[in-house]
Formats: structure tokens, sequence, C-alpha cells
């Protein structure tokens, strides 16, 4: 069915309500983009969607009328009644008020099989990604509007690779699908946004028993970004510096390099190297 449009400003007046800086609240309420998300994600009637941040429902509207059930989590109690009538005609959305960041996934979708598609505040983006990622079971896609220049970063390559970067493509494959104006909010953002998609891999790259020493290293390496890993994993794993360029050259990495430089590939023969002592 099509949809009505989604009146934000007005909705929020009417309620007595105001958007919420702490909480990064910006109502993305352009229909096309939001039909792009949903595209972007590659929803089918098959899915079930966990959408964090609903807000007043604009994009929960479009994932209800694509995707077999919809969960969405909201922080912020005072939009909850609204959010109900908003989408009272769908019967296959259940709403939750919580902090996504203090409630289990797997709970949220017993079935195990499910999407993250959300617009969520850009400051909770890493540790979104975190909890998502390190939970099981993992989603089979994550599609995220975020800020352009973190969904940027996440999908660098080599030589400017950070510790975000690392931390997500270890567990899947990021592309942006679409980049999103600041006008298409309310209220408008100082930056414009990004739509990020993650097919994420059956299993990480890095083998499962191995990932907490993977992410012990790279936290080390990233942990003083203007200085050689010979010097940042030295400092970060409390080791001597000799040390240190014994496990890189182990590993066939020059010790004079920086963090940003190395694949994931390298990370993985320094994990194996130093687990092997």
């Amino acid at each position: 069915m099509p949809l009505p449009p989604l009146q934000i400003a007005n909705l929020m007046r009417t309620n007595g309500l105001h958007a919420s800086k702490g909480l990064g609240q910006n109502f993305l309420q352009d229909d096309e983009i939001l039909a792009k998300i949903v595209t972007a994600a590659q929803v089918t009637r098959q899915d079930d969607v966990l959408e964090i941040g609903p807000g007043l429902g604009s994009l929960t509207r479009h994932l209800a009328l694509t995707a077999h059930s919809v969960t969405a989590i909201e922080l912020d109690a005072s939009l909850i009644p609204v959010l109900g009538d908003v989408l009272k005609p769908f019967g296959n959305v259940r709403v939750v008020q919580g902090d996504i960041l203090k409630l289990n996934p797997a709970l949220l979708m017993p079935s195990g099989d499910y999407l993250v598609v959300a617009n969520i505040p850009y400051y909770i983006t890493s540790a979104v990604f975190r909890h998502l990622l390190e939970n099981t079971p993992r989603p089979r896609r994550i599609a995220l509007t975020i800020q352009k220049e973190v969904a940027e970063r996440i999908c660098a390559r080599p030589g400017e690779m950070s510790l975000l970067a690392l931390s997500v493509q270890v567990y899947g494959e990021p592309q942006i699908s679409a980049e999103i104006p600041a006008e298409a909010f309310f209220p408008v953002p100082k930056v414009d946004s990004a739509i990020i998609r993650v097919n994420l891999y059956p299993e990480p790259r890095i083998p499962q028993e191995s990932l907490e020493t993977f992410f012990r290293l790279a936290k080390a390496g990233f942990s003083q970004k203007r200085k050689t890993l010979r010097n940042s994993l030295s400092a970060g794993l409390h080791i001597s510096a000799q040390q240190a360029e014994t496990y890189l050259r182990q590993s066939k990495i020059d010790p004079m390099r920086r963090a940003e430089t190395l694949s994931l590939e390298e990370w993985g023969e320094l994990c194996r190297i130093t687990q092997a002592v």
C-alpha cells in the first residue's frame, strides 16, 4: 500500500515532543531515501528485521511493508505512544522500549536469522557495531544510516585502516550503498550521512578462538597511531621493543610500518605468530 507522508515536524509539535540532542535524534523523513535504505538492505518478505532507534516510525513503516516482521527498539520512552499510533496499521511490528546496547539481540530475534536495518544516532555507531558483531548469532546483514565520514572509514583499505574498519571487516564486507544529504533529516544535522551495508561472512576471517588475541593486538597497534608498530605494540602489549620487533619480523612485517598500513591478512599472521610463541 502507498504510504502517506509522515510529517515529522508536525507530528512532534502536535504531541509536544522535541528532538533530543543528548540522544542524537535526527529523524529521517525523505520517503525516497527511506525506500533506498530498505532496498540497500535487500529486505524480502521472508526476513525478520531488527531496527534500532525507530524514532517516530518513518523507516519502520517502509520495513513493515517489505519484511516478514520488524522488532523496533526505542530508547526514548516519550516517543513510544506516538510510535504506537503511527505503526497501528502494521500487524507485523513489535516495539520494545529499551537500550539496544543493554539488550541481547539473540533474545530479541530468537530465530537467529535476521537483518539489522536502522538510522542510528551517530555517537553510538562503534558501540552498535561491536554489540551486534560480538554477540551470537550475528545478523546476516547490517544496513545502517551513519555519518558519511565514519562510513568511509569503515570501508577503508590498507593505508587508511582504523580499529573500527578492522573490527567490522573481520566479520563482513562493508560498502556504501548511497549518500544522504543532511537536508533529508529533521532537525538537519551538521554533516551528511551514508547508507552502509555489511554482508556478514558465515565465519569471521580470523578463527573464532583467535579473535581475542586479534583484537588485543589491533588495539595495541592503534593505541599510538603516530608510532611505528614496533613501538606501539611494545607499549600496548607491555613487552620489550625487541620482542615486538621479533613478532613483526616473524610475521614478515616491517617493524617500522604503522598500524593503518596493515591488511587484515597481515594482522591475522601476526596473531598466529604471537599465539604460537
